[in-house]
C-alpha cells in the first residue's frame, strides 16, 4: 500500500468500518436464514405498527409497552419500528449485521420483560397466562447467525462491500 493510500485510509475510518459492517460470506444458507427471519418477523411488526393481523397498532402497542411493561416511550417506539422496518431491510440484505444485532436485543428484552414468567413453551392450548419464549429463542438463533456472518450471497451488503 502506498503512503498516500495509507494516509487516505487513516484519515477516513468510516468507509473501512462500513465495509466491515457490510461484509458477508457468499453462503446461500445465510440468504435462507435472512429471508426466513424477515418473513416470520415482519407480520409481528405489522401488528404493532399498523394493527394488521389482529394487532393493536401504534397507539395500543405504545400503551402496552409504556404502561404495562414500563418501557420509556423512545425505546418502545424503537422496538415497534425495528420490528416493522428491520425485516424489510433484511429482505433486501441491507445493514444485515446491525439489524440482526438489534433483533437479538429486541428478543432478549421481550423474554426478560414479558415472556420468561410464562415458561418455555408457546401457549398452544390456551392453558397459560401468556406466551412462552421458545419463538424468541428461535429468532435470536437466526438473528445471531446473521449478526456473525452477514446477509449472504444475494444481499445489498455484499454488493456494497465489494
Amino acid at each position: 500500500m502506498t503512503s498516500q493510500a495509507m494516509t487516505r485510509q487513516a484519515s477516513s475510518p468510516a468507509p473501512a468500518l462500513l465495509t466491515k459492517v457490510l461484509a458477508t460470506h457468499a453462503d446461500p444458507g445465510l440468504v435462507l436464514a435472512r429471508l426466513t427471519l424477515a418473513v416470520v418477523l415482519w407480520p409481528h411488526g405489522a401488528q404493532k405498527l399498523l394493527g394488521w393481523f389482529g394487532g393493536y397498532g401504534w397507539d395500543g402497542t405504545m400503551g402496552f409497552f409504556t404502561q404495562t411493561v414500563g418501557l420509556p416511550a423512545p425505546l418502545a417506539a424503537g422496538v415497534i419500528l425495528l420490528e416493522f422496518f428491520g425485516p424489510l431491510l433484511l429482505l433486501a440484505g441491507f445493514l444485515t449485521r446491525p439489524v440482526a444485532l438489534g433483533i437479538v436485543g429486541l428478543m432478549a428484552g421481550a423474554i426478560a420483560t414479558v415472556h420468561a414468567p410464562n415458561g418455555f413453551f408457546m401457549n398452544w392450548f390456551g392453558q397459560q397466562s401468556g406466551e412462552g419464549f421458545e419463538y424468541h429463542l428461535l429468532v435470536i438463533g437466526l438473528a445471531a447467525v446473521l449478526a456473525l456472518r452477514g446477509g449472504g450471497s444475494l444481499s445489498l451488503d455484499r454488493k456494497l462491500a465489494g
